[in-house]
């Protein structure tokens, strides 16, 4: 890859007012808070069919058509074709053709990513999402009842789509080290819940303006923070002369093991990327990636169907409105925040990123059932149970796609080479993409006949998922034992004869 030089016109706008460069540090802060929110307004893209298809499909099997949130007449009547007795399967047929190729998408766009210029990909990428988000609402004003019109705009939207993750997250290994990976990562990973809550609330509040507004509006959002990412974001620190052994860091530790390394080193160009079949190869690579397959199977579940599941079942006796519904789901992403960050904390301190992951998904077996049995007592109880099962769905969902990806990333194995970062992390999240292809499309079809099949197959999945682990755990545990049996043997006899 041509090594690139040249600073973001933004970055030199900044350093013309100040007269100066910027520190190492403040480049850091910069490549944080501009791809946290670049992958925000990703998600918040993403999110908003979830809430728009309330609109476009506002009947329920054995609901009725005379729910109190209904007597608007503009989301009583739905929009053909999807206000028909198949209009819920066809809005899961948009879910899985959007994932689907959003899942494909993600492997060739690691692959490309490791080989070109991130800040251009990651831009244009952003570029295509806003169109083709916008043009979806576009059916809305062009009177379009089209089917395969929406089907095609979800397919391509979800093309452009994949070339978000793998570019973050190379982008912020380029500039952070090990130390603490879960935890930053773990806050870092913020933005995917952040994304969902404000997609959830903007959608929400413009859909009684019309639908297509709640489209239109975040593709033109997501434009814009395009621009901002072309303007303002250094893709590795030597496209702005920083030094790779500079010792600036947002967490300062000890100067000697502690001090971090960036992920990716600034000899990138001088290496080969890593191919896709000798990535797969990688130790853990193909288990967490399986793993991630059923995590996000339950996580895209929710993030495609929390808000309709909700509209559509009596919550102590009555049924939220659409804008109730799209608010109150963004409850189970505050609780992801929460997951994220303290599976990242966990798996620190323990080392253990397999047994964190694992324990998480199991723990979702119970989370999941207890909300389908009690979430409609009471709006408390339901609020309380949908915070637990956030935390739990979308802990592990978060330190696989973050700091399993870049601890996998830069094995062992690959011998020093640090081009596999962006292909690594394509490989885990688009296998993993493809099971969140599978469950919103199988919950299109299910739902209609009985939500309780859904969420046996949701608790069905999260057992799958920690079960792919089990080789990885027991290891880690062995490990474990091991390190206690050798901290045991290598005390002072006087120690043990006093004991």
């Amino acid at each position: 890859m041509k090594k690139n030089n040249n600073k973001p016109l933004g970055i030199r706008f900044i350093e013309s007012i100040k007269k100066s460069s910027l520190s190492f540090k403040t480049y850091q802060v910069i490549v944080l808070v501009v791809t946290f929110f670049a992958y925000a307004s990703y998600h918040a893209n993403r999110k908003t069919t979830s809430i728009v298809k309330q609109a476009l499909d506002p009947q329920s099997l054995g609901v009725g058509p005379n729910l109190p949130w209904q007597q608007n007449s503009t989301l009583r009547d739905g929009w053909f074709p999807f206000d028909g007795p198949n209009g819920t399967s066809m809005l899961g047929d948009l879910d899985v053709a959007f994932l689907f190729v959003y899942a494909i998408g993600m492997y060739f766009s690691g692959h490309v990513g490791d080989r070109m210029d991130l800040r251009v990909f990651l831009t244009a990428g952003m570029l295509g999402t806003g169109l083709f988000t916008a043009l979806f609402g576009v059916g809305y004003w062009g009177n379009i009842h089209s089917f395969y019109y929406y089907l095609i705009v979800q397919m391509i939207a979800g093309l452009f789509q994949s070339t978000g993750w793998p570019s973050v997250v190379a982008v912020v290994g380029n500039w952070f080290g090990k130390k603490k990976r879960g935890l930053i990562m773990g806050i870092w990973n913020a933005h995917t819940s952040v994304g969902n809550i404000t997609g959830s609330l903007v959608a929400s509040i413009l859909l009684k303006y019309g639908w297509g507004w709640s489209m239109f509006v975040p593709g033109i959002l997501i434009a814009f923070s395009g621009m901002i990412v072309l303007l303002m974001l250094p893709v590795h620190p030597e496209c702005v002369g920083g030094n790779k052994d500079e010792d600036e860091v947002l967490s300062p530790g000890k100067e000697d093991e502690e001090v971090n390394e960036p992920l990716l080193r600034s000899d990138i160009e001088e290496e080969s990327a890593v191919g896709f079949i000798e990535a797969w190869r990688i130790p853990g690579v193909a288990p967490f990636a399986l793993c991630l397959f059923f995590a996000k199977l339950v996580a895209y579940t929710f993030l495609y169907w929390l808000p309709y599941y909700i509209s559509h079942t009596a919550i102590d006796g009555r049924y939220l409105s659409n804008e109730e519904s799209g608010n109150l789901s963004t409850l189970f992403d505050v609780g992801g925040v929460v997951g994220g960050i303290l599976a990242g904390y966990i798996s620190d301190q323990l080392d253990a990123r397999a047994i964190t992951a694992a324990s998480f998904m199991y723990c979702v077996i119970p989370a999941l059932y207890l909300y389908r049995s009690y979430g409609h007592i009471s709006m408390t109880i339901n609020i309380m149970l949908m915070l637990i099962t956030g935390v739990f769905v979308n802990g592990p969902y978060a330190l696989i796609t973050t700091a399993v990806s870049a601890d996998l990333g830069t094995h062992s194995s690959l011998k020093g080479n640090s081009r596999a970062l962006a292909t690594v992390t394509a490989i885990i999240d688009g296998t993993g993409s493809i099971g969140a292809a599978v469950g919103p499309f199988l919950t299109g079809y299910i739902s209609a006949k009985s939500w309780n099949a859904v969420f046996v197959m949701l608790m069905g999945a999260a057992l799958v998922a920690g079960l792919f682990l089990t080789r990885l755990v027991v290891t880690e545990v062995n490990g474990k034992f091991q390190e206690l049996r050798s901290r045991g043997s290598s005390r002072p006899m006087s120690t043990v004869l006093e004991v």
